[in-house]
């Protein structure tokens, strides 16, 4: 008896797990996110709870929950009047290209032997779009090229997790890629790294991708410590002869 009720716990379906329906807090979330990738908020501008609220028709709580997942990412921080972006010290930019270059590399690589069709259009019109950036002298559209550049090989990396991760930290540096992305000579920079990377990809070579990868992430925090300290001697006062 005890061995017949053993097998009819045994044949009892495991239970599904319920699919996870998007909220309204998520939908916030999901729109201010892309508006500080795309415009991230300046120094003086910060974002209260209530007027986010009223700016989507809702109550308090999912967007408070919203800016409250952001700062949890480290897009925002809380203060007593609202929530403002954070100011990246040098160590914070530092420690943001090492654990940019300790996991990009390697996760494009991991794309390389996949990029079908569809992967090498994106590609291809990313690198295009660049360029004609680069030749317009349009540091605001060269970021949008990287970023469209960036969004065609992440989305192909395999583990989600790991690409949410890469997403996140590029996104903490915005105010340094628009600093960079002024100098013409950075922009060059930019577009020749982006070729090398196209050029890898396309031939699908893993180990070509792992080091214009790196080569391109270590080009990219010299321009921006080279840009920061000409802008930083522009505004340092001329010592009296």
């Amino acid at each position: 008896m005890k061995k017949a009720a053993q097998t009819i716990a045994t044949a009892k379906p495991a239970p599904k797990p319920l699919a996870r329906s998007e909220t309204l807090g998520d939908r916030i979330y999901d729109e201010l996110r892309k508006r500080l990738q795309h415009t991230p908020l300046q120094p003086e501008e910060r974002l209260v709870d209530v007027e986010v609220a009223a700016a989507y028709g809702t109550s308090r709580m999912p967007a408070r929950d919203a800016l409250l997942r952001l700062v949890n990412e480290g897009y925002l921080i809380g203060t007593t009047r609202g929530f403002v972006v954070p100011t990246l010290s040098l160590d914070d930019v530092r420690d943001i290209f090492e654990v940019r270059r300790l996991l990009e590399p390697a996760a494009i690589a991991s794309v390389a032997p996949k990029v079908d069709a569809a992967a090498k259009q994106e590609l291809t019109l990313a690198l295009k779009r660049a360029r004609q950036a680069a030749a317009k002298n349009d540091d605001e559209e060269m970021m949008l090229a990287n970023m469209a550049f960036r969004q065609a090989w992440l989305s192909r990396v395999k583990n989600e997790r790991l690409a949410s991760t890469i997403g996140r930290f590029v996104d903490h540096v915005q105010t340094v890629r628009r600093l960079t992305l002024v100098n013409r000579k950075t922009r060059q920079v930019v577009v020749d790294g982006l070729a090398k990377l196209h050029a890898s990809l396309i031939a699908r070579d893993s180990a070509r991708t792992f080091e214009a990868m790196d080569r391109f992430m270590a080009d990219a925090q010299a321009a921006y410590f080279s840009t920061h300290d000409a802008e930083l001697g522009k505004s340092a006062p001329i010592p009296n002869l």
